[in-house]
């Protein structure tokens, strides 16, 4: 058996594991967590007939639990990791690890931070369905630029070479380099991904009344995950500089994979240690 056809049975089972590891955590986020719960909000304009005005009306929509919230983005990392690891799938996976791209990775990502996102920015106080669906819209489109990055920059197998451009080989053939890295689909998702931040930053931050800031517990959630999604995209600059270990592909693959559970287990935990404990 070959080096290659090695480290991708040992990543197989590597993604079992992890996917029994979220998996886990999601089920007892479940039974254990209380019926804690956050108003979802709308507010709209209504015509008042005695000011002879528009003035904002707002209502609670509906309440949702956030303990089967916190769950759910444990239960699509456990979901996508064993989908990866099925026949036929896991082939896909493996070639396209090989042309240095995991599509099964950005779009899980795309889900099951942008659930993040919401429980985050509700524990602060953003309640508003419009402002949530926007971080939502703002924090996928970030991930996806992260599959950009990859699709414009993959490099492809020898036997792959017909996919590309009959200019991209003619330039490739005159310079005798590859393509150099291009860095706008990396850029664009870093000035989308912060949006989220900054709103959340505005609720967390914004108050000057000490009795109404938010726990500290909430605090330290924002930090903690903040800094974790920054070393995503950190990962992903040393895989494109090739420094060190992450010059494999699959090294880089890896440090994904790690990152993405102990960012979700931590914020599950954190969030469950404030919130969701029964009393």
């Amino acid at each position: 058996m070959s080096d290659d056809n090695v480290k991708f049975k040992k990543l197989r089972s590597f993604n079992l594991f992890m996917a029994v590891l979220h998996f886990g955590q999601g089920i007892a986020i479940l039974l254990l967590s209380s019926n804690f719960s956050l108003p979802v909000t709308s507010s709209f304009l209504k015509f008042n007939v005695v000011t002879k005005s528009l003035q904002p009306v707002r209502g609670t929509l509906f309440d949702l639990k956030i303990g089967p919230l916190v769950a759910a983005f444990l239960f699509l990392s456990a979901f996508f990791h064993l989908l990866t690891s099925l026949p036929g799938f896991n082939e896909r996976y493996a070639d396209g690890l090989k042309n240095h791209i995991n599509k099964f990775r950005w779009v899980e990502y795309s889900f099951s931070s942008s659930l993040m996102i919401v429980v985050i920015a509700m524990l602060v106080g953003v309640y508003d369905i419009g402002t949530l669906i926007a971080l939502v819209g703002a924090n996928a489109s970030m991930i996806l630029f992260g599959w950009l990055m990859e699709l414009h920059n993959q490099t492809l197998r020898q036997s792959s070479r017909s996919s590309l451009s009959e200019e991209v080989q003619a330039s490739e053939s005159k310079t005798g380099q590859a393509q150099k890295t291009n860095w706008t689909s990396f850029i664009m998702g870093c000035i989308t991904g912060i949006v989220p931040w900054i709103v959340v930053a505005i609720y967390l931050f914004g108050s000057g009344d000490v009795d109404h800031h938010a726990p500290k517990f909430v605090y330290w959630i924002y930090f903690s995950i903040f800094l974790f999604f920054n070393s995503f995209a950190i990962n992903q600059i040393l895989q494109y500089k090739k420094v060190g270990k992450w010059s494999d592909y699959l090294y880089g693959e890896r440090a994904y994979i790690i990152l993405s559970l102990v960012a979700k287990s931590l914020l599950a935990w954190q969030v469950f240690a404030g919130t969701l404990r029964p009393m």
